[in-house]
């Protein structure tokens, strides 16, 4: 029998899923403002090597529904808690790649992870992506707040614009595979673009890492310059059982730019 594609987490708003394979489920969560596709090309190398896999599109991406409200990490955390009930998955490894890995830390830290035993952070926009007093990592509010004037005025070019510094150079990635990002990232609703941005300027989750007790791996790009490699450093120093996995010659896209490495480390780090 054919899987559900579609998942309703509350009425009128149902998330487009990937669920394939048999084995031990991995639960992957997409950035902002990608769907559950970007994981293309991680999808039959997980399902050959007997994985279950788990795409879920965050509301207001991709195919799944748009409604206008709240896109703050815990409506997110939230959505995916529902599909892992409906869908009875325990024992899963949770992996959230930039935004889709801040949500996933604040999953983690509610309720001890139901469903996952394990955590995987690519490239993530945590514990903080904008500056504190406190924090002098990655981007200043400022430059987020121009951001979200942008996707108001003219969202292609905001998405142009990130798409130029998604990789360590704006030709790490070939122009097919740049187009069919920013296919994605153009099905995105423009609501959800800037409430996500509003999201990761303003959310900081330092006090969530002290309360996750999984096994982590934090995979990181040395050249992101979205979530800088600061930002890893940080995760480690508040997740206690957690490794740092370097990917030398990435920028964010390290899941495209090193695709074979990011594949080979994140199924070694499933099947402990």
């Amino acid at each position: 029998m054919a899987r559900a594609e579609y998942i309703e987490v509350e009425s009128n708003v149902r998330l487009h899923i990937t669920d394939a394979g048999e084995g031990r489920p991995v639960v992957l969560i997409p950035g902002w403002p990608l769907s559950d596709e970007m994981y293309e090309y991680q999808y039959n190398v997980l399902i050959n090597n007997n994985f279950r896999v788990i795409g879920i599109t965050l509301r207001g991406f991709g195919k799944s529904d748009k409604p206008y409200g709240s896109y703050n990490y815990d409506v997110h955390a939230s959505d995916i808690k529902k599909i892992l009930n409906k869908l009875e998955i325990e024992d899963a490894v949770l992996g959230g790649f930039s935004m889709g890995g801040a949500i996933a830390i604040r999953y983690v830290s509610v309720d001890n992870g139901a469903h996952v035993s394990k955590l995987a952070l690519f490239g993530a926009a945590a514990p903080v992506w904008t500056q504190r007093k406190d924090f002098p990592y990655n981007l200043p509010k400022s430059a987020v707040d121009d951001l979200i004037e942008l996707n108001y005025q003219d969202r292609p070019k905001l998405l142009s614009d990130f798409g130029k510094i998604f990789s360590a150079t704006e030709t790490s990635l070939n122009e097919g595979i740049r187009n069919w990002l920013n296919g994605i990232n153009l099905s995105a609703s423009s609501h959800a673009t800037a409430q996500c941005l509003i999201a990761l300027r303003d959310t900081d989750l330092r006090s969530d890492l002290a309360k996750i007790t999984l096994p982590t791996v934090i995979m990181h790009g040395k050249k992101d310059k979205i979530c800088s490699f600061d930002l890893a450093e940080q995760m480690k120093a508040g997740i206690s059982n957690s490794h740092i996995v370097a990917f030398e010659n990435s920028g964010h896209s390290l899941f495209l730019e090193e695709t074979r490495k990011f594949n080979e480390e994140l199924i070694r780090f499933a099947e402990k």
